[in-house]
């Protein structure tokens, strides 16, 4: 169990870079739109996570908090929202305000991940 904990926090990292890389590159090009990587990223990020959250780690203090699990999943499903829509509509150029809400909470999101114990 410990090995595909380890390959689906792998993948989950790999989610992360493409969301906030597509999200970097996007934005210092100056081209505010959704790109492939976002929306893949986006993707692999929340199902990654719900099968981070089983419990495969056989309980005890090793567990991570409930609270913790379920504020991750929030913002991650607002991510995945404020990716999808935009990609779906086909918009040539998402509104500044809305591209910088994507790259803040997936960042936020990391930093709950790393600091919340």
């Amino acid at each position: 169990m410990e090995a595909l904990r380890l390959i689906l926090r792998y993948v989950h990292l790999i989610g992360f870079a493409m969301l906030l890389g597509g999200a970097i590159v996007q934005f210092v090009s100056g081209k505010l739109r959704i790109n492939p990587a976002m929306l893949w990223g986006s993707i692999i990020q929340v199902l990654t996570g719900l099968a981070l959250s089983a419990p495969l780690r056989g309980g005890g203090d090793d567990e991570p908090s409930p609270v913790k699990l379920a504020v991750k999943l929030v913002i991650a499903i607002m991510i995945f929202v404020m990716v999808f829509i935009p990609w779906r509509r086909k918009r040539e150029n998402v509104n500044r305000g809305h591209f910088i809400g994507i790259i803040a909470l997936t960042l936020i999101n990391a930093a709950v991940a790393t600091f919340w114990h």
